[in-house]
């Protein structure tokens, strides 16, 4: 039995070589389906991670309250949409964030909003994001922390003091090698007092820290945006375990402040950072597969090319496969011999699909390293077993149909062929 398996291998090995430039072709579609398989997966974990280490920045002792559509879920596509489109929730108010504190296992609280502003300061004008947040701001996120001067205080906000802390970024935009400590800058025509300047911080999710200037929130309420309303509120909480205990007394506080009865009716929603990482987790395992989907198309397309290439094969060698059968080859031998064509095939295109892929993952990290993204595309086991394997199984499936029939020739019709 053995050595009938040696036979079917030797002789497929030889016909592969003996139509080298064929066996070449049919190895490409399995190799652009190989390499876009490994390049997705690795992609794919690359970005989650990315994104996932991003919000991991900000602290998983955090809750985040923010305003939502009514009638709509949490993370659904609607309350999403529906904001986009102009949808404004005007309920979500400073003293929802002081209400807040009062819950046990809430540390510290402050509530924010966010508008873009032109700055200009001797001619010099830039448009920059304002992050207009309560005093309490730097007791929450401890990733706020200044090169130069101090942040404002509670009594800033209080009086709607015109100061702002600016980005290192803008700093150097707009003052360059001068101290900006003590200068006035200008937004909507009124003088904005800089008393200090933010270390530098980088990025999170293409949004610039060092792009952006910090103001008190209710000076921005009141003087720039003229509303009553904030856009979050973010709540730090003192033991992390306790986060569904909390976000849950959390929404029961908001419900009664609101007055919202039910949760069809609730205008706001409340968020830990762990359930945040959660959902951002599987929206990508959700996106990884469709991509995936997508991919896998160009496997079977190459399949599909194995087949025709194989079943041509076996009309253009009737005549060997009749020859054989009449010195006693068996039809599973001859079964077998073009089914370890069609798998050598498909499982040289999986070997040289993963090598590129491992080329072109490293390739693409280069060039987001090179463009300022922390981004390492990294070649799973996962990834390199599931190409190689899905390569090997599309041989066995799309090389069955052509490899029995072959194996049900007649060995006299078969030998008239000739």
């Amino acid at each position: 039995m053995f050595r009938r398996i040696i036979i079917s291998i030797n002789l497929a090995i030889h016909n592969l070589k003996t139509n080298l430039g064929r066996t070449i072709l049919t190895l490409i579609g399995i190799v652009i389906g190989i390499t876009s398989v490994i390049v997705i997966m690795s992609s794919g974990q690359a970005v989650k991670k990315f994104v996932l280490d991003q919000v991991s920045v900000m602290g998983n002792d955090l809750i985040q309250i923010e305003p939502k559509v009514p009638s709509t879920g949490e993370f659904s596509a609607s309350n999403a949409s529906g904001q986009a489109q102009g949808i404004t929730i005007t309920t979500l108010k400073i003293k929802d964030a002081e209400e807040i504190k009062k819950i046990p296992n809430v540390e510290e609280t402050y509530a924010g909003t966010i508008g873009q502003e032109l700055l200009s300061f001797q001619g010099t004008n830039k448009r920059a994001m304002i992050f207009a947040v309560s005093a309490t701001a730097t007791k929450v996120d401890l990733n706020i922390k200044l090169a130069e001067g101090n942040f404002f205080s509670e009594a800033d906000d209080n009086s709607l003091a015109q100061v702002v802390v600016i980005g290192s970024n803008i700093r150097d935009i707009i003052f360059g090698s001068n101290s900006a400590l003590g200068k006035n800058i200008k937004i909507k025509n009124q003088n904005y007092k800089v008393i200090g300047v933010m270390e530098p911080r980088g990025s999170m999710a293409m949004f610039s820290f060092d792009d952006m200037v910090y103001m008190p929130v209710q000076t921005m309420l009141k003087k720039v945006q003229g509303v009553d309303y904030v856009k979050f509120i973010s709540a730090k909480m003192g033991n992390p375990d306790l986060a569904e205990v909390t976000v849950s007394d959390i929404k029961k506080e908001m419900a009664r402040l609101h007055d919202t009865e039910t949760e069809d009716k609730e205008d706001f929603l409340v968020v830990s950072m762990k359930e945040a990482q959660d959902v951002i987790g599987q929206v990508f395992n959700t996106i990884n597969i469709l991509l995936l989907a997508l991919t896998s198309i160009s496997l079977i397309v190459g399949g599909v090319g194995i087949m025709n290439v194989m079943y041509v094969a076996v009309v253009e060698r009737t005549f060997e496969i009749g020859l054989r059968k009449a010195v006693g080859a068996r039809p599973k031998d001859i079964l077998k011999q073009f089914l370890f064509e069609s798998v050598f095939i498909t499982f040289a295109g999986g070997v040289v699909g993963v090598i590129l892929g491992f080329v072109f993952s490293a390739l693409f990290s280069y060039v987001f390293s090179v463009l300022g993204f922390n981004l390492s595309l990294i070649v799973t086991w996962q990834s390199i077993f599931l190409a190689t394997g899905f390569s090997v199984v599309v041989g066995i499936v799309f090389g069955y149909y052509p490899a029995s029939v072959a194996s049900k020739l007649s060995p006299m019709e078969a030998l008239r062929k000739e």
